[in-house]
C-alpha cells in the first residue's frame, strides 16, 4: 500500500510566505545596493578633509583664497577650508600658537624663533614680493645715501626684516642709518597716509602700500629685493610662507601635498589670467584701474619661482645679517636658521 503524504492548507501557505519572504529578503539587497551606488555616484568619494586658516582680512592671501574659490580649486583638491579673518599677522601667531588654525602666514624668521623656543612649526614659500623705499616723484633723493638727515617712515616696527636689511645694507657702506636719518615708525596704512600728505621725505613699506604709492605716481628708490644680492642671497627670497606645525603635517601629509599643489594653480590662473583678477578687484580696496594693474603685476613677481634648497639657503645667509643687526628681540636664542624651518615634504621640491 502506498502512503501519499500530502501537506495541509496551512502548511502550503506557510511554504508560500516564507518563499515570497526570501523574494523580498533578496529584493531588498538588490535595491539596498543600488540606493548605495546610486548615493556613491551622486556624492564625492570621501569626505573633503577640512583644513583651518587664520587670514589677516586686508593680507593678499585672501585674494588667492578668492581666486582659489571662484574656480572651484579647493573642491578639485578634495578639501574644505575653513576661513577666519583675523585683524593682523600677530592675531594669526596667536591662533598657531593657541591650536585654534591648522595653517598661517608668516615668515621663516618667526618659525626660525619659534622652532627655538620649542614649537616645531615649519615653513613653505608662498611669496617673495618685499617692501621698498618710496619716495615722491619730484624727490631730491635719488640714492640711498640720500636718505642721511631725512624723514624716513617704517612700517611693521623696529625689528621688522626689510627695515634690518636695509639698515645691514647702509652698514656696508659706513652709514649708520638710524641714527644718521629721522625714524618714525607706524602702520602700514599709516604710514602710506603719511607719505602721501607729504608728511615723509621717504617710506619702507610692505609691497601692496608701495604699489599703492607707485600708482599715485610715487618712485621707487629701492626695492628691498635689489639689496638681497649685497647681502649675500643668490635669488630673491620668499620671505613670508605658510606657517603648519610640523606633527600635523606629519598626520596630514596627503592634505598638505593637496593644499600646496591647489595654491600652485591659483598662482598660475592669477599669472596667465587677467580676468581672473576681476573676483580680487573688490578685496584690493580699489576701482582705480592703475593701481589694480599694479597690484597684479607686483603679485605675479613676487610668486616663488626656486627650489626649497635653494631658498632655504638664501635664508640662511640672511638669518645670520638679521641677526647680527636685530639681535635677540629678533631670533630668540638661535644664532642660526634652525634646520627644520623649511618644510621639504612636497613632490616635485
Amino acid at each position: 500500500m502506498r502512503i501519499v503524504l500530502k501537506s495541509t492548507p496551512s502548511e502550503e501557505t506557510a511554504h508560500k510566505v516564507m518563499r515570497a519572504l526570501g523574494a523580498i529578503k533578496v529584493l531588498g539587497r538588490t535595491l539596498a545596493l543600488a540606493v548605495a551606488l546610486a548615493l556613491t555616484l551622486a556624492a564625492p568619494g570621501r569626505a573633503a578633509e577640512t583644513i583651518r586658516l587664520a587670514v589677516q582680512k586686508t593680507g593678499t592671501f585672501s585674494w588667492e583664497l578668492a581666486a582659489i574659490r571662484a574656480n572651484g580649486l579647493d573642491k578639485q583638491a578634495d578639501l574644505s577650508l575653513e576661513v577666519s579673518e583675523l585683524a593682523s599677522t600677530e592675531a594669526g601667531k596667536i591662533a598657531m600658537r593657541a591650536g585654534s588654525a591648522d595653517i598661517i602666514l608668516s615668515d621663516w624668521l618667526w618659525v626660525s624663533r619659534e622652532r627655538a623656543l620649542g614649537a616645531k612649526l615649519t615653513f613653505y614659500p608662498y611669496s617673495s614680493a618685499l617692501g621698498a623705499v618710496m619716495v615722491p616723484a619730484a624727490s631730491p633723493i635719488k640714492t640711498l645715501a640720500d636718505l642721511r638727515g631725512r624723514k624716513l617712515a617704517v612700517a611693521g616696527g623696529a625689528i621688522d626684516k626689510s627695515w634690518l636689511m636695509l639698515q645691514a645694507r647702509m652698514k656696508q657702506d659706513g652709514i649708520d642709518l638710524k641714527s644718521a636719518a629721522t625714524i618714525v615708525y607706524g602702520a602700514p596704512p599709516l604710514i602710506a597716509a603719511k607719505a602721501l600728505d607729504g608728511e615723509m621725505d621717504a617710506s619702507l613699506n610692505f609691497w601692496n602700500f608701495c604699489a599703492q604709492l607707485e600708482a599715485k605716481g610715487f618712485r621707487r628708490l629701492a626695492g628691498i629685493e635689489d639689496i638681497l644680492p649685497r647681502l649675500g642671497a643668490k635669488g630673491t627670497v620668499a620671505a613670508v610662507g605658510y606657517v603648519f606645525d610640523e606633527n600635523w603635517a606629519a598626520s596630514h601629509r596627503d592634505a598638505v601635498a593637496r593644499f600646496i599643489a591647489m595654491t600652485r594653480k591659483a598662482k598660475e590662473l592669477l599669472v596667465t589670467s587677467d580676468a581672473a583678477w576681476d573676483k580680487i578687484a573688490p578685496l584690493t580696496g580699489t576701482t582705480d584701474p592703475a593701481m589694480l594693474k599694479t597690484y597684479r603685476d607686483r603679485y605675479r613677481d613676487g610668486i616663488p619661482r626656486r627650489s626649497i634648497g635653494d631658498e632655504e639657503a638664501d635664508a640662511r645667509v640672511l638669518y645670520r645679517v638679521l641677526a647680527e643687526i636685530g639681535g635677540r628681540d629678533l631670533v630668540g636664542p638661535a644664532a642660526e636658521l634652525d634646520p627644520g624651518t623649511f618644510y621639504h615634504a612636497v613632490p616635485g621640491d
